[in-house]
């Protein structure tokens, strides 16, 4: 029986399951005795290794609509020896993903933003306050496209040298809040789901935590990040 604690997990964000779907496989880190310790400087480690970003999918990328260019931010800092990821809650009055926990970010603006790592930092400064002085970029991590909305996502992993003090815009967020990565690898937290859609066969990942569910994009990006943390070698 799942524990009281793993019962009071998840959201209330609507997720669009097709008829049909079954459970996905589970996260590889799973396997292990217990979660990692993941330090700040552990991290920044194992992303010295990262292997280049890998081009859009060519599923993506072939599809025979307007794709919008953009970028988001994945803000790391330290508390008591445990990396922590800054996570932002959108509006129900926003035009796409109402609702949805996400990372700070947005579309890259032509004649404004020199290039996407330009526009994950100007999205974060200006979502939730993040200086963009303050945040050493570290990694890009291997794009990927949404359907509903037809972004096509390009992620920057950010270091940042201490907890900051943030101030979110109300038209933008609704809840800035951050989590342990530690937290995210716990039993009972992630799963997995394989859906059929006529678009595609897909395996939608998904991270319960206390009052919110992250799925989507964002799941996706934490999911391909934290299985390369704490991959062998």
């Amino acid at each position: 029986m799942p524990s009281p604690e793993a019962l009071r997990r998840g959201g209330t964000q609507p997720i669009p399951r097709p008829t049909g779907w079954r459970t996905g496989p589970p996260a590889p880190w799973l396997e292990r005795a217990d979660p990692p310790t993941l330090p700040l400087a552990a991290v920044r480690r194992r992303l010295a290794d990262l292997p280049a970003p890998r081009d859009f999918p060519e599923a993506v990328t072939a599809m025979p609509i307007e794709r919008r260019a953009s970028a988001v931010l994945v803000p790391l800092f330290e508390v008591a020896g445990e990396t922590r990821l800054i996570l932002t809650k959108r509006p129900e009055t926003m035009p796409s993903h109402q609702g949805q926990i996400a990372f700070p970010g947005g579309k890259m603006e032509e004649g404004v933003d020199v290039d996407l790592r330009a526009t994950a930092l100007r999205e974060a400064h200006e979502e939730i306050g993040l200086d963009p002085a303050a945040v050493e970029i570290v990694a890009q991590l291997d794009g990927l496209g949404t359907i509903g909305s037809r972004f096509m996502i390009t992620p920057f992993v950010g270091v940042l040298a201490s907890e900051p003090a943030l101030r979110p815009d109300p038209r933008e967020v609704v809840r800035v809040f951050d989590v342990a990565l530690v937290d995210l690898l716990a039993p009972g937290v992630h799963h997995a789901e394989h859906w059929s859609t006529p678009m595609a066969e897909l395996d939608v990942q998904f991270f319960d935590l206390a009052g919110e569910t992250i799925w989507g994009a964002t799941a996706r990006i934490l999911y391909g990040f934290l299985r390369f943390l704490v991959a062998d070698g």
